[in-house]
């Protein structure tokens, strides 16, 4: 297998193993496949800075994914299956490869641990309820709520492969912290609204990216355009934060609006180190 096909199956485990992190109720297992595919990102990494070194094109592409299943023990072993097949691609004669290797062998015993602890439980992550944590929210409120975490779950993705493109392209070190910074706050809002689809029933793997959205010729358009976005969605967050008529989520939302305040300073940051 190509170097850039090993590239997108290990994508499609990363989304695998993140959205079942998400459509796990039980919090132990939940956090610790969080953890896992936080390492499988970082696998994406290296494996980018590899194809840059070896001049060879990548992309975002993925197949169709189906995570729909009915209960943890469904899950744990589609994901031990994904990470077995995708194994047998691995050269051992990379160390890269041998890292790979190594961790995703000690996630095949954790996962066998799950199967043999915590299996019978359901799945509620797909049922469509449409239910927010038992609150008692309007049709209005629930309707703009869906929408919004599809719409940002969406975003929040694509901007973490977006920065995590123009990041193994730069060479500038300022730039490159001011696009970690940005993955970073990225894959924590798409952890926070990845977790509250599966609270209502309507977890979603992301469409695919585009290859004109990440291989930009014009970064500082593509900035000044995220700025605008970033303050789109800061009316969005203010606008559901009054719509939902509930105390917490009105908190998270306020939350979530400060935040997007310093990923508009981040990127007016890097607009100033673009050379």
């Amino acid at each position: 297998m190509k170097l850039s096909e090993i590239y997108q199956k290990k994508h499609e485990l990363w989304l695998k193993i993140l959205f079942a992190s998400f459509a796990i109720s039980n919090e132990t297992i939940k956090s610790e496949l969080y953890d896992m595919a936080g390492i499988e990102f970082r696998h994406l990494k290296w494996l980018s800075n590899l194809l840059l070194e070896k001049n060879i094109e990548y992309d975002y592409e993925k197949k169709c994914i189906d995570i729909q299943k009915e209960s943890n023990l469904e899950f744990f072993k589609f994901l031990r299956d994904e990470i077995l097949e995708i194994k047998r691609e691995y050269s051992m004669e990379s160390a890269l490869f041998m890292r790979m290797n190594s961790d995703e062998n000690y996630f095949l015993e954790r996962l066998e641990e799950f199967i043999k602890f915590d299996s019978n439980k359901k799945i509620y992550a797909f049922d469509r309820n449409r239910i927010y944590k038992n609150k008692d929210l309007s049709k209005s409120s629930t309707d703009a709520l869906n929408i919004f975490l599809f719409e940002e779950g969406y975003k929040e993705y694509e901007l973490i492969m977006i920065y995590a493109y123009m990041q193994n392209y730069t060479k500038n070190l300022t730039l490159y912290n001011v696009y970690q910074d940005l993955i970073d706050e990225s894959m924590y809002h798409l952890k926070c609204f990845g977790n509250m689809q599966a609270h209502m029933g309507i977890l979603t793997i992301p469409r695919t990216i585009i290859p004109s959205l990440y291989k930009q010729a014009d970064i500082k358009k593509f900035l000044l355009d995220g700025i605008d976005e970033e303050r789109a969605a800061k009316e969005e967050c203010i606008k559901l934060s009054v719509a939902v008529k509930d105390k917490e989520l009105s908190k998270f939302f306020d939350f979530i609006n400060y935040q997007e305040n310093y990923h508009i300073e981040l990127m007016q940051k890097a607009l100033m180190h673009l050379t």
